[in-house]
């Protein structure tokens, strides 16, 4: 997401670091270029005038001419108007209301409104530990409720069950009824949609809120379509009022446009965005840590929420402790690339970082090589229980074994074991750092990173606390140790290999 748009402006602001002093000049040809990046990113034009002359009448002031690092003082000011137009607050789904709190989710066909639905009703179920009940009120798609109906099993959210003939007024009646008398306590409602915008959209819409009275209404927006997207979503709020936009595909969605003008133009929040197919894909929408990875610096509280959710914490809580005896054996290492894995590989932590950003091209052109987790999983899967508590046991012959049985060579092997070796004794020494960062990476974070997460950041509501003994080995430690990565990083990349000053 954003990739075109933060590259642009990812050069454009370096150009202004570089420069030891900062005339007028400076600044408006640098808005003049920020101006042009971000119509080509699908920005409407009205959003790019006011960005562009909130940055400029800031960027000229004093405060920055007489700055030691102007530049920087101009890349914060960029930061601050950027997360000012995605919406300043993070606004998160509101349940603040009687169960069963009913949310009603429109959009066009085609836009992700069924996926979404079971998205939020598991995000609901499992990290706000609510009783949910979806309800299907398309019946004009072919198989549009039977499809709710399997996603619902296939997520264990409960589903209202299926009565042929009803019409969208009667579902809703009898999920309304169902919710109450099965002590549910959020009810989704999911509509049908059109190819397009016409009057008998938007009426069934209006008796469907008229007769749930939703305390959310959500409009479920494709990313993809750009500013069709904000037209949709002012036409919706004339018909009923919304109370927040869901925008999906935003993986797929390199400009962004619709992101950054929807809020300003519309007014109207957005609280969730999806991320992928998964059915776990789904995150908050939070206007500064998508401010920072439009800009490059990543979202380290992204990584420690998903890295929070997706860790098996008794596991994490028995390595960490083998960790601080200096006991980190091969089964836990196979143990932390299952859990890289699941933070969406090497690919899913590094976009993450500060400071990816501005060496994307790099790292695309390096060609890193995602499998390389799966081979190291298989090397270990096929050695001895003895092998893998005991390293020094592999002997030429063992390791011939094991290459033969995992489909790899001896030098995968040896390469495997290095790793294992350097990450243990890096593990064992950054044991005694303390910190939420430190926890999360074996112990201590890499000596780049900070030991705890920057002022204000906080880990959102609903998700369990770190254990004591942290969640060892994620990013930092085996992103050291992984071998394949080039030696194009700089220096202040934290937790990789083959980093260089420059």
């Amino acid at each position: 997401m954003f990739e075109t748009l933060s590259e642009r402006l990812g050069a454009i602001l370096n150009k202004l670091t570089r420069k030891g002093a900062l005339t007028e000049a400076d600044v408006t040809e640098a808005m003049r270029e920020v101006r042009r990046a971000l119509l080509e990113a699908d920005v409407a034009l009205d959003v790019v005038r006011d960005f562009t002359d909130a940055v400029k009448a800031k960027a000229v002031g004093q405060d920055v001419v007489r700055s030691i690092t102007p530049g920087q003082m101009v890349i914060k000011i960029v930061h601050d108007e950027l997360v000012r137009t995605l919406g300043a607050e993070a606004e998160p789904i509101d349940l603040g209301a009687a169960p069963p709190v009913v949310m009603m989710l429109v959009g066009l066909q085609g836009s992700g409104k069924t996926t979404t639905t079971a998205k939020i009703g598991r995000r609901l179920q499992a990290r706000e530990k609510k009783k949910v009940l979806m309800a299907s009120l398309d019946t004009r798609r072919p198989a549009a409720q039977e499809q709710l109906r399997v996603l619902g099993e296939q997520t264990g959210v409960a589903t209202l069950p299926i009565i042929e003939g009803q019409d969208p007024a009667a579902i809703t009646k009898r999920a309304l009824q169902a919710a109450k008398l099965g002590g549910c306590d959020v009810l989704l409602l999911d509509t049908a949609g059109r190819t397009h915008i016409d009057e008998a959209l938007m009426a069934e819409a209006a008796e469907i809120a008229a007769i749930a009275a939703p305390h959310e209404t959500l409009l479920v927006a494709d990313a993809l379509t750009g500013q069709d997207a904000v037209n949709l979503a002012r036409n919706f709020d004339e018909h009923i009022a919304l109370t927040g936009i869901v925008l999906t595909r935003v993986d797929g969605d390199g400009r962004g446009g619709a992101a950054l003008s929807m809020r300003s133009i519309t007014g109207k929040p957005i609280k969730l965005m999806g991320t992928g197919e998964k059915i776990d894909a789904i995150e908050d929408f939070d206007p500064s840590r998508i401010a920072g990875r439009i800009l490059g610096m990543g979202d380290m509280v992204g990584l420690v929420e998903k890295a929070i959710e997706t860790v098996e914490i008794d596991k994490a809580e028995k390595i960490a402790a083998k960790v601080r005896k200096g006991a980190f054996d091969l089964e836990d290492l196979a143990e932390q690339l299952k859990q890289m894995q699941k933070l969406g590989g090497m690919g899913g932590v590094l976009s993450m970082l500060p400071g990816v950003g501005k060496i994307k091209k790099q790292l695309d052109a390096a060609n890193i090589d995602e499998t390389i987790l799966k081979r190291q999983q298989a090397i270990i899967g096929s050695m001895t229980r003895g092998e893998r508590k005991n390293p020094k046991l592999l002997n030429a012959s063992r390791k011939k074994r094991v290459a033969a049985g995992s489909g790899t060579s001896v030098q995968d092997i040896n390469k495997l074991v290095k790793m294992h070796r350097h990450m243990a004794d890096m593990m064992k020494t950054m044991g005694k750092k303390r910190g939420l960062l430190g926890s999360l990476f074996g112990g201590g974070p890499p000596p780049e990173l900070p030991a705890d997460l920057p002022s204000g950041a906080a880990l959102p509501p609903g998700l369990p606390p770190l254990p004591p003994g942290g969640l060892p080995g994620l990013g930092g430690g085996l992103l050291r140790g992984l071998p394949g990565l080039p030696g194009i990083l700089p220096r202040g990349l934290p937790g990789l290999p083959g980093s260089k000053k420059r």
